[in-house]
């Protein structure tokens, strides 16, 4: 069983930055995938982006490439989203997850979710 609780989430105008954290605790994440999702009002969850177990290697959805950078500190059972170049349409609820398939991935790749963090863009 693994618990996730993310934070970092606010309000920003369009143009700033942000960094999101997901904290992992109870059975150790570090072996295991870990992605971001995120979900706008009134649409479906969608992915964002991954990092597979050692860091090494990252994937992101063509909407945030070259925006959000992922990465994870493993010692601290950690992953991170820094977002910068804010958009209004990146307005949503932030999730983290933990699974075991690196790339492109859906909902049910992962076992795991943390319960979100909001992050408002304003124009």
């Amino acid at each position: 069983q693994v618990q996730l609780v993310e934070s970092g989430g606010g309000l920003v105008q369009a143009g700033g930055s942000l960094r999101l954290s997901c904290a992992a605790s109870g059975h150790t994440a570090s072996s295991y995938v870990m992605g971001w999702f995120r979900q706008a009002p009134g649409k479906e969850r969608e992915f964002v982006a991954n990092i597979n177990w050692s860091g090494r290697s990252t994937y992101y959805a063509g909407s945030v490439k070259g925006r959000f950078t992922i990465s994870r500190a493993n010692a601290k059972n950690t992953v991170y989203l820094q977002m910068n170049s804010l958009k209004p349409e990146d307005t949503a609820v932030y999730y983290c997850a933990v699974g075991d398939t690196y790339g492109p991935t859906v909902e049910d790749d992962y076992d795991y979710w943390g319960q979100g963090t909001q992050v408002t863009v304003s124009s």
